[in-house]
């Protein structure tokens, strides 16, 4: 093969491997977190050592967290069990994280976010749910979900799910890497502390408008931005 086609071919592959979870040189690895004194953390994980694998049992690969539903918002009527690591050891080195999230009936939402280091994949266990993504070039992938069919939102790309039926839906969503991340998109935009002045010329809000959605959406504990001196 010429030079310059296995610099292209490097090119075209490295991205992808530099962004995806680390392959797993064993079968498991169990983080034992004893003498650490507190919860496992999602950033300290490669310095646990793993624990043996002839101390581990069944159980120790088993969750029973996502039985039930989380807390529900008042104000969007949405339920979030978030699980990675730091919840379940086992699923460390592996490669994937889930979720459960539950939707109140009539017109329960998880509202517009993205998660910018994995793809989901969304089962709906119950209820029926209109969900979609937003691809970067602005076209809209949504339909009406039933019981037992599934859809996939590509990596970084916004999404949303939303109760359209008459009960309460649940939706069970799979990550391909072990920390998916979250950015939700109302609380990132008006509860981040960005500029007064930005957010009103961007969306043509009033004063009174802004303030309104920034209460509502958590402003910030300590100011960041100094244009708001």
């Amino acid at each position: 093969m010429a030079a310059h086609h296995i610099l292209l071919l490097l090119a075209a592959l490295l991205p992808a491997a530099a962004t995806a979870d680390p392959d797993a040189v064993q079968d498991y690895c169990v983080p034992d977190a004893a003498g650490r004194g507190r919860p496992l953390e999602l950033a300290l994980l490669p310095s646990y050592p793993c624990r043996s694998p002839a101390n581990l049992t069944a159980a120790d690969f088993a969750f029973a967290g996502v039985r039930a539903a989380g807390n529900f918002s008042a104000d969007t009527g949405f339920a979030g069990v978030s699980v990675t690591p730091a919840q379940f050891p086992a699923l460390h080195t592996l490669g994937v994280s889930f979720a459960r999230a539950d939707l109140s009936a009539a017109g329960g939402v998880n509202p517009p976010h993205y998660h910018p280091r994995a793809t989901e994949t969304a089962l709906v266990l119950a209820g029926r749910v209109y969900a979609g993504f937003v691809d970067s070039g602005g076209r809209i992938f949504a339909k009406v979900l039933e019981k037992g069919e599934v859809m996939v939102f590509p990596r970084a790309m916004v999404h949303f799910q939303m109760n359209v039926g008459d009960e309460p839906a649940t939706v069970y969503g799979t990550f391909n890497s072990e920390n998916p991340g979250i950015v939700r998109i109302p609380a990132t935009v008006f509860g981040s502390g960005i500029s007064a002045g930005v957010l009103e010329r961007a969306f043509g809000l009033s004063p009174a408008e802004l303030r309104r959605l920034e209460k509502r959406f958590g402003p910030p504990k300590t100011k960041l931005s100094e244009m708001d001196d």
